[in-house]
């Protein structure tokens, strides 16, 4: 398969859409948070999704798409891929290093907004939230804000992976690493932390740790018996390569 890694742009909204839908709905967090399949709503998740991603380039986040350039490949038979050329196959979405000391610029505070009415319009037409579990919702977000208050310790801030997905199709092929590289060289280049969360066990704690990233915390989601564990990973030339601790 041959890959080309290029940012996201307005047209390559739905295929980064239908790729992190496919690439989440076996996560541990997704099915956490919306558990209850019967009320899934795959549209409305869609459209949440889509307004999301418009945000994320309104704000000019670091964002990344993995496209195939060609259907058939190498490593793999034409039995198990069966997408076009241009076929949106992975995703990579980051925030920018923000200051906690700094306010939110002006473009961030309004597109917050805008994002805001978009999510309220999407409530509106679909008739809620799609089958999300809005008390385990705000259980994560206390939980995450909780940790990140604990962690968070870098005056600049951090290069937080906001969202990596991969389609099943092109899987162990390398493609998350080259998804996340620019970011992660760039962080090297200016000596600045970079953050992410995983529910995922293995492989993924695995790939992180190849990339340089140390496990810093385990996050657990509590309702009821219903626990969701996250864990944190943080790559930074002020933390050692490798030291994996749980």
């Amino acid at each position: 398969m041959s890959i080309e890694i290029l940012p996201l742009a307005q047209a390559d909204i739905p295929g980064a859409v239908e790729c992190v839908q496919q690439a989440f709905a076996d996560d541990p967090y997704f099915r956490w948070a919306f558990d209850d399949p019967s009320k899934f709503n795959v549209e409305r998740n869609a459209a949440s999704l889509a307004a999301h991603f418009q945000y994320g380039i309104n704000c000019g986040c670091p964002i990344s798409v993995a496209k195939l350039t060609r259907a058939a490949s190498d490593d793999k038979s034409d039995a198990e891929i069966r997408l076009p050329p241009g076929s949106v196959v992975g995703v990579a979405w980051w925030y920018s290093p923000q200051a906690p000391s700094k306010p939110p610029s002006w473009t961030v505070w309004a597109q917050d907004w805008i994002l805001s009415f978009r999510q309220l319009m999407n409530n509106i037409m679909f008739l809620g939230r799609g089958g999300l579990n809005l008390h385990r919702y705000k259980i994560w977000k206390n939980v995450q804000q909780s940790a990140h208050d604990l962690i968070w310790q870098d005056p600049r801030g951090y290069y937080f992976c906001n969202v990596v997905g991969v389609s099943a199709q092109a899987r162990g092929m390398g493609v998350g690493k080259k998804l996340m590289g620019d970011v992660i060289d760039r962080a090297d280049r200016e000596n600045m932390p970079c953050y992410l969360e995983s529910s995922k066990g293995y492989p993924n704690v695995r790939i992180y740790e190849k990339m340089g990233f140390e496990l810093i915390k385990e996050i657990e989601c509590v309702d009821g018996g219903d626990v969701c564990k996250v864990r944190a990973k943080e790559k930074s030339r002020i933390i050692p390569k490798y030291p994996w601790t749980m």
